[in-house]
């Protein structure tokens, strides 16, 4: 009987000991699985998360609201002169640069006249430079900002221009209601440096601007006309298809311009235009 009751105590000890060992590798295991867990969820972030290098990208792109826009310039978007723009823009944000307009307001006047209302261009060259003025449509300024010298100029020549009834020189300079009856109130460089004039003149958005006019000249359903104040603007005259479109020029409302500037009629010229294009001509009232 003795040797009956050993070997049983020595079962009961191996049991016992083969539980232990079991049950720690049972949590070794489990710890394992938690580990490796851990380590692929670990992966799937870093390859969900944008790379080091593309955390200060731009998408200009994506401030591009109207879809027909977003389709028409597309190609335009990809093009390496495009991608170093971006980079440039991006690199002074980064600094902290204060630059005009908003970043929100850069493609304000394609967003404000889709691609298949445009049915006047008017081109400007740079955004206006200083506080709260730029709020990406040429010549305008927001509600609450005194109208710019050019601007005061415009409205005194819609003022004398006879054949333009009913005009009646605002105290704002928000120009909105002509780019929402179809006016591309277009400048060639869309962004500048606070204070700098034409600091971003050579960034590659004249390119861009230049692919613009020449999609409106070659792919627009309809007759366009196209306003040019200016030696500069005149320049841009040989990207205009002028059998299909047409071409107003006359000098800049600048006031070193002015003189040249006034009594050019060039607002009734745009309706005269418009109604032999077969298009509605613009209320101009403000």
């Amino acid at each position: 009987m003795p040797p009956k009751r050993k070997a049983s105590a020595t079962s009961s000890a191996s049991q016992a000991k083969k539980a232990k060992t079991e049950k720690e590798t049972k949590v070794k295991n489990k710890v394992k699985s938690k580990e490796k867990t851990k380590s692929i969820d670990s992966d799937a972030t870093k390859s969900e998360a944008p790379s080091t290098a593309d955390t200060g990208a731009l998408n200009l792109s994506s401030l591009l609201t109207d879809a027909a826009w977003k389709k028409a310039l597309d190609a335009e978007f990809k093009l390496p002169y495009f991608k170093e723009l971006e980079k440039q823009l991006a690199a002074d944000y980064s600094k902290g640069e204060q630059i005009f307009p908003p970043k929100n307001l850069i493609f304000n006047a394609f967003n404000k006249t889709p691609f298949d209302k445009v049915k006047v261009v008017l081109l400007g060259q740079d955004p206006y430079h200083d506080d709260g003025q730029a709020m990406g449509l040429s010549f305008s300024v927001p509600v609450g900002i005194p109208p710019p010298p050019s601007l005061k100029n415009i409205y005194k020549e819609l003022t004398t221009d006879k054949d333009i009834k009913n005009f009646t020189p605002p105290s704002h300079g928000c120009l909105e209601k002509w780019s929402e009856q179809g006016i591309l109130l277009l400048n060639a460089t869309l962004t500048v440096k606070a204070h700098q004039p034409n600091s971003h003149a050579k960034y590659g958005w004249q390119k861009f601007t230049d692919a613009v006019i020449k999609h409106i000249s070659e792919n627009s359903k309809e007759r366009v006309v196209f306003l040019l104040w200016g030696g500069f603007a005149h320049k841009k005259e040989k990207l205009i298809n002028k059998d299909r479109h047409s071409i107003i020029k006359t000098a800049h409302p600048s006031p070193l311009s002015c003189t040249k500037f006034f009594g050019c009629k060039c607002f009734s010229k745009v309706n005269e235009e418009l109604k032999k294009l077969k298009r509605t001509a613009v209320d101009w009232s403000l």
